[in-house]
């Protein structure tokens, strides 16, 4: 066996001689007008948030960045909500400018936002801002994917593409219920399912009535947390009630685990069943 012109040589049955191919490196997944088009999208969230920086007052905002533990998500409430009041409509677009982006680029870390909106915007508005931005990043993922996820989740998440995609072949009949059902439950990540969805031709009239509807009930859970106040409830009621997410401020949290125990898991798959009962129905009718 030699080598020769770069090609491996190898003898054949006649005696011959073979050439085989060196294996190529792998090749990067986005072309040049996909990344350009990734990249401007970046850019659009950029000077979003500058344009919403140099409206501010002069201070110091070295505690502006992404919350990455409840110790800096506590810090960014306490400082925040000394503008809110006074710079409303920065401080909302500021927020709703990087939720977005987060959910656009599967950045983790949007359950602190929806934390602090309602720390600062309370439980209605904080739950209509987190579902609305939710469902606004989620879109812009959908249609993101639609131009370059495909070759990204070829290599990223092949085995769980095929699965999802078999698992739409099968409900297209009832596809909302079924996406329905997976935006209630931990079934599959939310981000792949943003990312998934249309490389397995999930319409997005049907992905956004899934993804607007399902999330509600996981963002009130949420932004009721941050909306509860520690000085309003009883010393004694939060020590016998820590894993009941109604009694829980934000101060009192320990970890974002303490958000979902069993009976917040257990209530979100109820919802989840009674979204699917249709598909079950129709199809022992069948």
């Amino acid at each position: 066996m030699g080598k020769q012109g770069g090609a491996t040589c190898s003898a054949d049955c006649n005696g011959g001689v073979v050439n085989k191919p060196n294996p190529s490196p792998p090749k990067f997944p986005l072309t040049f007008w996909e990344m350009a088009a990734a990249s401007g999208v970046v850019m659009s969230y950029v000077l979003g948030l500058v344009g919403v920086y140099l409206t501010m007052p002069e201070s110091d905002y070295s505690f502006l960045k992404l919350p990455r533990s409840l110790e800096d998500l506590q810090i960014l409430r306490d400082h925040l909500e000394n503008y809110t009041s006074d710079y409303t409509i920065q401080v909302l677009i500021g927020y709703c400018t990087v939720y977005i982006f987060m959910q656009t680029f599967m950045i983790p870390g949007t359950v602190f936002m929806s934390l602090l909106a309602g720390a600062l915007f309370g439980v209605f508005k904080g739950v209509a801002l987190v579902v609305l931005n939710a469902t606004a990043g989620a879109s812009s993922c959908y249609f993101l994917s639609k131009l370059i996820g495909r070759p990204l989740l070829s290599s990223l998440w092949p085995d769980k593409l095929v699965f999802f995609q078999e698992q739409v072949a099968k409900r297209r009949t009832r596809l909302l219920n079924y996406m329905l059902f997976l935006r209630v439950t931990p079934t599959l990540p939310n981000t792949f399912i943003n990312v998934a969805s249309p490389i397995v031709d999930v319409p997005y009239h049907i992905f956004f009535l899934a993804t607007f509807i399902g999330l509600i009930p996981a963002a009130y859970v949420t932004v009721r947390v941050a909306n509860c106040k520690p000085s309003s409830i009883h010393p004694a009621y939060i020590q016998l009630n820590m894993e009941k997410k109604a009694g829980i401020a934000l101060g009192e949290l320990r970890s974002v685990g303490d958000l979902y125990d069993f009976h917040s898991i257990a209530t979100l798959f109820l919802i989840g069943v009674v979204s699917v009962t249709p598909t079950l129905i129709s199809k022992n009718n069948s």
